[in-house]
């Protein structure tokens, strides 16, 4: 339970920052955009390459190909909108501003260090997915989701690293290594119930847009009569309620899981500067809003 206190908490400052300074939020939404944008556009050559060819042979090939090129093009737009989240959260603490057009120029100039990560874990997905493989295999999902768990805690400190201190991809992986085995984490990840409360908050509000978006179209076919025009309304709005919730949540979960993890990186290395200079690391003070939590 005082994991989901702090996770709650932690939720409520990273808000706050937020609202103190919206640049904070934008590329959270900027992602979801261009996420859906990217999606579509890389999706219609698969598509066509299954209409053309079919599900076998070359078919099969350009459906690999096509379907790998899609994951790094979404792994690549996450990256790029969550590396401008982390320096604006940064230059928020450091400086009390985030500037968007500082974050995109740090974008653009790292733009090969968030390229070589998207491909990185473009390859990681491809070899989950080849560990999964078709069966039901227990062993074989288990590995596959340690996996997915191990590389995906991984980039929530090598982007960090990429975008704080301005390392390439070899550089931040050694980097994340050190602070785990270093333990300059003062705190396990999940002493902070960030990830759990921000799977109940996208839960609660995805699942109420879903609600809303069946009652509004449920009512629109029903007061029309199951008329043509009542069931293309209803399942028009009824759809657009729920994306729009459901949107929000994705939203809600991008900005503060970066923005927790972007605290954590902060204090790792903190500490790394106190143990180096003979001070003791308890004393030293986590980034604010971790330390509102953790009081």
């Amino acid at each position: 339970m005082d994991s989901l206190r702090r996770g709650f908490a932690f939720l409520k400052q990273a808000w706050q920052m937020a609202v103190k300074d919206p640049d904070l939020i934008k590329p959270s939404i900027y992602a979801l955009i261009a996420g859906i944008v990217v999606t579509l556009i890389f999706s219609i050559p698969m598509v066509l390459s299954f209409i053309v060819f079919g599900d076998q042979g070359v078919g099969r090939i350009f459906g690999y190909l096509f379907g790998a090129i899609l994951i790094f093009a979404q792994y690549t737009v996450s990256y790029w909108f969550s590396a401008m989240t982390i320096y604006l959260i940064y230059s928020y603490l450091a400086e009390g501003d985030g500037v968007m057009a500082k974050a995109w120029q740090m974008a653009q100039r790292k733009w090969l260090n968030i390229l070589s990560l998207a491909a990185a874990s473009m390859v990681v997905s491809l070899l989950q997915r080849f560990v999964k493989g078709k069966g039901e295999s227990g062993v074989r999902n288990a590995l596959a989701s340690l996996i997915d768990a191990v590389w995906t805690q991984a980039t929530y400190l090598v982007l960090p690293a990429m975008v704080i201190d301005d390392l390439n991809l070899k550089s931040g992986l050694r980097r994340a290594t050190q602070i785990v085995k270093e333990n300059l984490l003062l705190i396990g990840i999940s002493m902070v119930g960030v990830r759990v409360v921000t799977g109940i908050i996208s839960f609660l509000i995805g699942g109420t847009g879903i609600a809303l978006g069946l009652g509004v179209g449920i009512g629109l076919v029903s007061l029309s009569g199951r008329a043509a025009w009542g069931v293309v309304s209803g399942l028009s709005f009824g759809t657009i309620i729920a994306a729009l919730f459901i949107l929000v949540a994705v939203v809600i979960s991008a900005y503060t899981t970066t923005a927790y993890h972007t605290c954590l990186y902060l204090w790792a290395r903190d500490v790394e500067r106190a143990r180096q200079e003979g001070q003791e690391e308890m004393a030293v003070k986590p980034p604010v809003p971790l330390a509102a939590v953790l009081s």
